[in-house]
């Protein structure tokens, strides 16, 4: 018995189909078509209205399309836990803008009730597990026939967005990861993704007690204090920075990303990189050296491609960006900061450092360079 596939109709993501099938025949036929077109997975599901995590669990059970999915049950912390005996695998977390691709061992991973963390050398990840629903082991033919196909473990919030991938390699132990995949099939397993909710609302400005915001932010003593102070003045993120501005945020330029990357690349400067989903946040910490833009007919891609860490940022989708400065016990911790235009975080941007040491001079001096924009504007 396969998985069960229930969707809900919700927008059509594109012209390219007129509504959402629901059915997991039709699913499947549409969906291997937009991916033979070129389209990457999570584009197809989206241009045929439904969520790439819908598209995905359409391929369980028996049919005749060349991609197979697996449906997978947790607990999720122990999977990822068993993953250390596959050797090096690539990790990958995404958001509508921004890919972050990892290799590594996935090791040193531990969690306390919802909240998980992996801890590895190459593989750093902090983990929201009550936002995983859903994950499937998925084989899909390599583009290349000589080369076996391609495996990964693929894991998605309740809403059917992606939060976290893992992807075979080349020196992966693959007879561990089947055994890993066999130990957590299930196969019975009903799935069901609704569609997202409406985002909440932001308050006006004039609700925010913005004096109180101030003080709160010149009293941090650890970075990771920023949400619960957001959180306990009611500010979304973007808004915080605006009735700080001047004190501890300032508006960049679009372009800070490139800049940073260029000047990091040419000094050698070691940096961390964050890029968030739903259920995941996936960090690089270290220098970079090859960046590469692409520019395509639909798309401006800003890439990082070093041995072991990619980065994939659509440079066309910043609109706003923010120099921040955050005090901690070790000195003031400075970050840059890119947003869609729906708001959403894109990446964060900070120099190396361990805790109970100060930020590098060499970040500092980086970010004193980085092109600024009039407040306001």
């Amino acid at each position: 018995m396969s998985a069960v596939l229930q969707t809900q109709a919700r927008p059509v993501a594109s012209t390219d189909a007129a509504a959402a099938p629901v059915d997991p025949a039709s699913l499947r036929a549409l969906f291997n078509a937009a991916r033979s077109s070129g389209k990457r997975a999570k584009d197809a599901a989206e241009s045929l209205g439904v969520s790439e995590g819908e598209a995905i669990a359409a391929h369980a059970g028996a049919h005749d399309h060349a991609m197979k999915a697996a449906p997978l049950q947790g607990p999720w912390v122990e999977l990822l836990q068993a993953l250390q005996l596959c050797g090096p695998l690539m990790a990958l977390t995404r958001n509508a803008s921004t890919v972050h691709e990892k290799t590594g061992v996935y090791e040193n991973i531990s969690a306390t009730g919802h909240m998980g963390l992996a801890l590895g050398d190459d593989i750093d990840l902090r983990l929201f597990l009550g936002r995983w629903h859903a994950g499937f082991a998925v084989s899909e033919p390599a583009n290349d026939p000589k080369k076996p196909p391609a495996q990964s473990l693929q894991f998605f919030d309740k809403h059917g967005v992606a939060v976290h991938k893992v992807y075979v390699r080349q020196e992966t132990d693959r007879e561990a990861f089947d055994d890993i995949v066999g130990q957590f099939s299930a196969a019975d397993l009903e799935l069901v993704f609704t569609p997202a909710p409406l985002k909440d609302a932001i308050k006006p400005d004039t609700d925010i007690d913005a004096a109180g915001l101030v003080q709160g932010w010149s009293e941090m003593t650890d970075t990771h204090q920023f949400f619960g102070l957001i959180s306990r003045f009611g500010a979304e993120r973007q808004q915080a920075f605006r009735l700080v501005e001047g004190r501890f945020t300032e508006r960049a330029d679009p372009g800070i990303v490139r800049s940073l990357l260029d000047e990091a690349a040419l000094d050698g400067t070691s940096i961390m990189v964050f890029v968030s989903s739903s259920g995941c946040i996936q960090i690089h910490s270290g220098p970079v050296k090859r960046i590469e833009p692409l520019v395509t007919a639909s798309a401006r891609w800003l890439n990082v491609l070093d041995p072991g860490f990619n980065l994939h940022l659509r440079e066309d989708m910043i609109h706003d960006a923010w120099l921040v400065k955050k005090p901690t016990a070790d000195g003031v911790v400075t970050s840059v900061e890119v947003f869609d235009g729906a708001g959403d975080l894109m990446a964060m941007f900070f120099g190396s450092r361990k805790p109970g040491v100060p930020e590098q001079q060499a970040w500092r001096d980086i970010a004193a360079r980085l092109p600024r924009l009039q407040a306001g504007a």
